[in-house]
């Protein structure tokens, strides 16, 4: 025993330096051997999947030469600063500026996704500094660095902040906001239980003749149900009316999500039968929400229901929702439908993570599978190299 578990060791030890090696190659600065940029930017991305160690992750950022000027490199610097965040790495703050000191042509686009990457760190004073010292990098500030600072206050959960900065900074920097900043500001005070904020905010984007538009509305029918201010809901769905904004399935999705938040998926669901009465078509969001909201309150038969319904309207669950019902049912107890779910879900080649996958293995053998069980642990074993030697453990334990 002893011997076989050294042997797997060893044989783990030999994959995770194959797959450093491998990291190291293909983000590699020699120009020589370098993939095109894109490829180079999706291998950061796979192997930040997995990497915990900040020092690591840092040294794969810098070899891999990023920049913000392309739209998947904006995506591997914010994924890096979460994860920098996340293993609550001190010099998270250095990493950024010096980033941004790297490169000698800095452009407003450029600096508006730095100003991000502080909100994503929850650094909002970085990221009001760098706003304030635009000028002296040579750029100047406009409308879009303004919502920028907006978005990454918000992002660092920083509301007081951001509340500052939208009442101050368009006065004292002369910018004018547009629809964006609303929105943006609108965002960040119905996240922080201010929906009622809203009527100053829209009434302020009437005299000012800008529009509202449906996301505008969105964010504020879904911070009144946050605060389960229904009356004010149907305010909200008043004015739309007055400016010719039907209300299409996005806002009914955001309704729907909003109620299965707070429990109440019964009256969700009362909505889906108005759409469907009325003519309107939902989408896979719609069912996946109201899924999400049955399965919370434990009624796992109008989940599966829906589910079925869902797939018989043509509409295709998604990953999350595959996630959502193998997990609940694996909780309920009904270990067969979550097996048939959860083979639908590896043919797409998604895979819920361990913990889901161990209920399920350990409920089938509970009901006497324990031969599909292990053909479980086979398809999923081999996916994810740090719990394979787990997986085997597991599996030895499973009686033949």
């Amino acid at each position: 025993m002893q011997r076989s578990m050294a042997l797997r060791s060893k044989l783990r030890s030999l994959v995770l330096h194959r797959n450093r090696v491998f990291c190291t190659s293909i983000v590699s600065t020699d120009p020589k051997t370098l993939p095109n940029s894109t490829e180079k930017t999706r291998a950061v991305l796979f192997h930040l999947r997995f990497e915990q160690n900040p020092d690591r992750i840092l040294d794969i950022c810098r070899s891999a030469a990023l920049t913000p000027e392309s739209h998947l490199d904006r995506i591997a610097y914010s994924k890096i600063v979460s994860k920098l965040r996340e293993s609550n790495y001190p010099g998270i703050g250095d990493f950024i500026k010096e980033s941004m000191d790297q490169i000698a042509c800095k452009s407003e686009r450029v600096l508006a996704h730095f100003i991000v990457l502080y909100g994503h760190a929850r650094l909002a004073k970085d990221a009001v500094n760098l706003f304030d010292e635009m000028p002296a990098l040579g750029v100047e500030r406009d409308v879009k660095t303004l919502n920028s600072l907006l978005f990454a206050c918000d992002l660092a959960g920083e509301y007081s902040e951001m509340r500052r900065v939208y009442l101050e900074f368009p006065r004292k920097y002369q910018l004018e906001p547009n629809l964006d900043t609303y929105n943006i500001a609108l965002k960040g005070f119905c996240s922080s239980g201010s929906a009622n904020e809203a009527h100053s905010i829209l009434a302020e984007m009437e005299r000012k003749s800008i529009r509202p538009n449906a996301t505008t509305f969105a964010t504020v029918i879904a911070g009144f149900y946050k605060e389960e201010k229904f009356e004010s809901v149907g305010k909200i769905m008043e004015l739309m009316k007055k400016y010719g904004i039907p209300p299409g399935i996005s806002i009914y999705n955001v309704r729907i999500q909003s109620l299965c938040k707070l429990k109440r998926s019964t009256e969700a669901k009362a909505l889906l039968d108005g759409i469907l009465s009325r003519g309107m078509k939902p989408n896979s969001m719609t069912y996946s929400h109201l899924i999400y909201g049955f399965c919370r309150e434990g009624n796992l038969e109008m989940a599966k229901s829906l589910f079925k319904d869902m797939v018989g309207r043509g509409f295709e669950p998604g990953v999350k929702c595959y996630f959502t019902m193998v997990y609940y049912l694996c909780e309920g107890g009904d270990f067969e439908v979550a097996l048939a779910i959860c083979e639908e879900c590896l043919e797409k080649g998604w895979v819920p993570n361990f913990s889901t996958m161990k209920a399920l293995v350990m409920g089938l053998v509970s009901i006497g599978k324990a031969d599909v069980a292990k053909k479980i642990i086979q398809q999923v074993k081999g996916k994810f190299s740090r719990n394979t030697d787990t997986w085997v453990e597991i599996e030895e334990k499973i009686p033949s």
